[in-house]
């Protein structure tokens, strides 16, 4: 397993080691042990998973306000996304910046989003499945979120004209956002 890391200090990149053969692959998805070792600490509670059928199709940015924030460890079973991580810790050094990663089933890698950043996705093909460990249950009164197309974050988004839910073409800006995280807390 390789922990890479990104711009934003603590948003990693985790690459597990992929055993091939000509009947296919083998990897460990998910080690609490390895993770352990690397610093990561998270004690996951639940697996999401989601299907987008189209590509373009863009979630986020999504997140919960604390006490039920979530870290989230995202991969993609099938097809291929540019998942997104946003810093929303007031006082961090990078409040505001992002990092993207092509996540997909031929690289296999996977993105850990702690606690005090936004995430979200774009589908890069059709029929491509995502699924997420979380460390905290979903909570409708803590669930927030802020405008994808948000010009102060500067997104470089690799479409135009997403497909989107409802709820994710309403979020504010983040400077109009509600947020509750500190750097260093």
């Amino acid at each position: 397993m390789e922990i890479i890391k990104t711009k934003l200090n603590d948003v990693l990149i985790i690459e597990p080691d992929v055993h091939s053969d000509s009947r296919g692959f083998f990897m460990e998805s998910y080690n609490y042990l390895k993770l352990h070792k690397h610093g990561i600490e998270c004690e996951f509670i639940q697996d999401n998973q989601s299907l987008s059928n189209e590509p373009g199709v863009l979630r986020g940015l999504h997140y919960q306000l604390n006490p039920k924030a979530q870290t989230k460890l995202v991969r993609v079973i099938a097809g291929a996304i540019f998942d997104v991580a946003v810093d929303i810790r007031q006082g961090s050094p990078t409040f505001g910046q992002w990092v993207g990663v092509i996540l997909s089933e031929h690289n296999k890698r996977q993105l850990l989003v702690p606690k005090g950043f936004a995430h979200g996705f774009c589908t890069l093909v059709a029929d491509t499945q995502v699924a997420y460990k979380v460390d905290e249950y979903y909570s409708p009164e803590h669930d927030r979120g802020i405008l994808w197309s948000d010009t102060g974050i500067g997104i470089e988004w690799p479409i135009t004209s997403p497909i989107l839910s409802d709820k994710d073409k309403v979020h504010p800006k983040l400077k109009d956002a509600e947020y509750n995280f500190e750097w260093g807390i």
